[in-house]
């Protein structure tokens, strides 16, 4: 094992990403080795952060992403020789699947779940834009003639496929509300109550269901500490970013400035 997956490796070693670190330093050595490139597998945006890491890690290689649109949440990463010349190609397609809207609604988790029972891997997925009767699916394009063949239910409606083009898909609109709040401490499950405008015990309770992510990452416990720029996401409820911490109040309280994006 070279010293740069070593070191990668061990930093990783016994996290949630552990898995991709290992998958992405293996690629990261192949393309240097062979002066080119290598594409991942569709990546959350932890692990879109992980492939940063391991670019910064490995003397000589770049890393660029692409998810099929502006805003993408899932894309995938492009690890390159820093010295190649040559116009990769992300090898994204867009699948339109559209069904009967006035008789059924199908949601993100419906389209996924039929996804993953058809046996594709997670990877082979990027964002799933569902609206009334369609859903607009980024995938790997080797993928794309098995879901026009194979995707022709989801949930109990039949459904169609065509493919689409990707300039189709609007970019990504996100809004934001700031929040001022103040808190008893900078601990998860306060900043988490604050800025989704629960109780901290309602915030402990989602914790322990698994629902809360700490920059991506599940929070182990209600007590870990959050600082400046860390985004909690909070399943259904959309994401937070701790954007100032503004000092302590006279009542011993710290006042934080909170973007909420729905």
């Amino acid at each position: 094992m070279g010293l740069e997956k070593e070191k990668i490796v061990r930093f990783y070693k016994g996290t949630e990403g552990e898995e991709t670190a290992v998958k992405l330093a293996d690629l990261a050595e192949q393309a240097l080795r062979s002066q080119k490139f290598r594409l991942s597998g569709f990546l959350d945006p932890y692990g879109q952060e992980i492939a940063e890491t391991v670019a910064a890690n490995f003397p000589g290689l770049r890393v660029d992403f692409f998810g099929g649109y502006p805003g993408a949440e899932r894309q995938r990463a492009l690890l390159l020789d820093a010295s190649f010349g040559g116009k990769p190609s992300y090898e994204v397609a867009v699948i339109k699947a559209a069904w009967n809207g006035q008789f059924t609604r199908l949601s993100h988790r419906d389209v996924l779940g039929s996804l993953m029972g058809l046996g594709i891997e997670r990877e082979c997925i990027g964002d799933i834009i569902a609206t009334g009767d369609f859903a607009k699916i980024i995938v790997d394009k080797k993928m794309q003639d098995f879901l026009l063949a194979n995707l022709t239910q989801i949930g109990s409606a039949g459904v169609t496929c065509e493919v689409d083009e990707l300039s189709s898909i609007a970019p990504k609109e996100e809004r934001c509300k700031e929040i001022k709040a103040t808190v008893a401490s900078l601990r998860v499950d306060s900043v988490a109550a604050a800025g989704f405008g629960s109780s901290r015990s309602r915030a402990a309770a989602d914790i322990a269901a698994d629902k809360l992510k700490l920059n991506w990452q599940p929070v182990k416990n209600a007590s870990q500490l959050v600082k400046e720029g860390d985004v909690l996401s909070m399943r259904g409820r959309g994401r937070l970013e701790l954007s100032e911490v503004r000092g302590q109040t006279k009542k011993g309280r710290i006042g934080v400035l909170l973007k909420r994006y729905l």
